[in-house]
């Protein structure tokens, strides 16, 4: 019997993958069933006077760490990827186990304009260095190569998967990467994976199963070109504002919790980072759901990417008639106040013909008040 002790099961991935593991084998009786054993991310792996831990056997095979990767759950705890591993790995040399499945991120890639597509296990790693969590990520890998090679016999799969998604069951960086893609105003948008998370879950446990060692994409089969993540997405209306200030806008935005891209993020939006499963399928993995099945099953369709072609221009143009005459009508508005409210030579209390009463005049321009008087007024004074 094979033992694993799964770190970050308390996540839809999670539960995903500890049921998969005690599920039988069908396609082969002779594999060896496998034990897991949740470890709490509340109790450090090196504390052996740990209660928690008194329970739990001296000896596992496999440290399957899910919680690194967990974008949501170590920013709520305010950790970094890097701690996390280092706990993992502490794990491993806690049980005496001899191999880790680390599933770490395409993201690790970085995205530009001159990527290669796909990208193979062997690209260089540049991820985008305003995006923390991805070189956290980076370093992570680093940190469980290093305990691969620090003793003969142990083995280290490390799974970098593309954008995963499940209906109701999407990480906050997940959702903020679909915000994010297909919604440039004027210019071109980069092609996307979409990777369903029942399809990640299938290739963590073959790892386990095979004793995978090395680096895995896993990713469906192609990609999704800009203009149909565009069509899928729904084009949401936006107004358009420069790149830059775009930017600018959106990390604002998350600072006060009124926006979904973080900080570092619009790059993956905005260029490439296509991943190959060549080396996945290899041994025998295969994806059963595609990119589009996956992103329209996470994804809420707007109102109205409902509406027929016919329907939707004949609604833009009344709109755009609308418009027009609430404009005409602030033009219309604004020129009466302007014309009428212009200054006029204001005359109060005109004397009649021959009378001698006196009379006051306002003069337009200086504000002097005259009196006039009649010529009789003198002679009787």
């Amino acid at each position: 019997m094979t033992t694993a002790v799964l770190t970050g099961a308390n996540s839809p991935l999670g539960a995903r993958v500890a049921r998969l593991l005690a599920e039988p084998v069908e396609q082969d009786s002779s594999a060896d069933p496998i034990e897991v054993i949740v470890l709490d991310e509340t109790v450090h792996p090196s504390s052996s006077a740990d209660g928690a831990l008194s329970t739990m056997p001296d000896v596992a095979d496999v440290i399957i760490d899910l919680g690194t990767s967990d974008y949501d759950r170590r920013a709520e705890r305010r950790e970094s990827a890097s701690e996390f591993i280092t706990s993992s790995l502490a794990a491993a040399d806690r049980f005496s186990a001899d191999q880790i499945v680390f599933v770490s991120s395409a993201l690790v890639y970085g995205a530009a304009p001159n990527n290669p597509k796909p990208l193979t296990e062997d690209a260089v790693l540049r991820p985008d260095v305003e995006f923390v969590f991805a070189r956290q990520l980076a370093s992570a890998e680093e940190l469980v190569d290093q305990w691969r090679r620090a003793r003969p016999g142990r083995s280290a799969t490390v799974l970098r998967p593309a954008i995963s998604l499940a209906e109701g069951d999407s990480s906050r960086l997940a959702s903020a990467l679909v915000y994010g893609l297909g919604r440039r105003v004027a210019q071109a948008d980069p092609p996307s994976q979409f990777l369903h998370l029942d399809d990640l879950a299938a290739a963590i446990v073959l790892a386990v199963r095979r004793r995978l060692d090395g680096v895995f994409n896993v990713a469906p089969d192609g990609w999704v070109p800009g203009e149909r993540v565009r069509a899928l997405s729904g084009e949401r209306p936006r107004v358009p504002l420069p790149e830059r200030l775009s930017e600018v806008v959106a990390s604002l935005r998350w600072r006060f919790q009124r926006g979904p891209l973080p900080p570092g993020l619009a790059s993956y939006t905005r260029d490439p980072w296509i991943i190959s499963n060549g080396r996945l399928r290899e041994v025998g993995w295969e994806p059963t759901i595609t990119n589009e099945q996956a992103y329209v099953e996470a994804t809420e369709a707007p109102w109205w990417t409902m509406v027929s072609p016919k329907r939707r221009q004949e609604l833009t143009l009344g709109v755009s008639v609308a418009g027009a005459l609430l404009g005409a009508l602030i033009l219309a508005y604004a020129g009466r106040r302007w014309w009428g409210g212009s200054p006029r030579i204001k005359r109060r209390g005109a004397p009649s013909p021959g009378s001698g009463a006196s009379a006051t005049f306002s003069r337009r321009g200086c504000g002097v008040h005259c009196r006039r008087r009649s010529p009789g007024a003198h002679r009787r004074r």
